[in-house]
């Protein structure tokens, strides 16, 4: 059995990068599994433990990070961790699964160092700026401040798109789907 690929997409907030990576799980064509990040955030409702996050205590999280037990992990807002466990990695990756990494933009570049040419990195880009505004205005689940604040972080994000293997804008969803969706194809078979 040979060795499943890494495939990292990243994006800032709001882009569409999980609605992407649910419908291309979904449609099956691409033979990947999903990577459970962990974080130290409560659970939203209706997430699960191990399906959607680990879900750690702020204890569990920094004993980890000592640990050195991450592929990567980063403070994405203050005090707010996220991170990808080696152990998840290694495990899928053993067992000739491809693995999907929905990450931020700088565990993304760490992970593709990491691991090279056996991981494939792209990065979700909003059309524009104030179109990714509009998409967060549009959840209702955001004061205007937290908006404010994921607008000026997804400027900053934005930056980082070059050093991905490829960039997909998401103008319109189902394009931006197919698109994923024949890149990955193409480094995994």
């Amino acid at each position: 059995m040979s060795e499943g690929k890494i495939i990292i997409i990243s994006a800032p907030s709001g882009c569409g990068k999980s609605t992407i990576i649910n419908a291309l799980l979904e449609r099956g064509n691409v033979r990947m599994q999903f990577s459970v990040s962990a974080t130290n955030r409560a659970p939203r409702t209706g997430e699960k433990h191990g399906v959607n996050y680990y879900f750690l205590t702020d204890e569990e999280f920094r004993k980890a990070i000592d640990e050195d037990a991450f592929v990567e992990y980063e403070e994405v807002y203050p005090g707010r961790f996220y991170g990808t466990l080696k152990s998840e990695v290694e495990r899928r990756c053993a067992a000739g699964e491809n693995v999907v990494l929905d990450i931020d933009v700088k565990g993304g570049m760490r992970v593709k160092q990491m691991f090279s040419d056996k991981a494939k990195s792209i990065f979700i880009k909003p059309p524009t700026v104030e179109a990714l505004r509009t998409r967060l205005e549009g959840r209702g689940t955001d004061s205007p401040e937290a908006i404010d604040e994921r607008v000026r972080k997804a400027e900053y994000e934005l930056s980082f798109a070059p050093e991905y293997d490829c960039v997909v804008v998401n103008d319109d969803l189902q394009q931006a789907i197919d698109n994923t969706e024949r890149e990955i194809l193409e480094f995994t078979c």
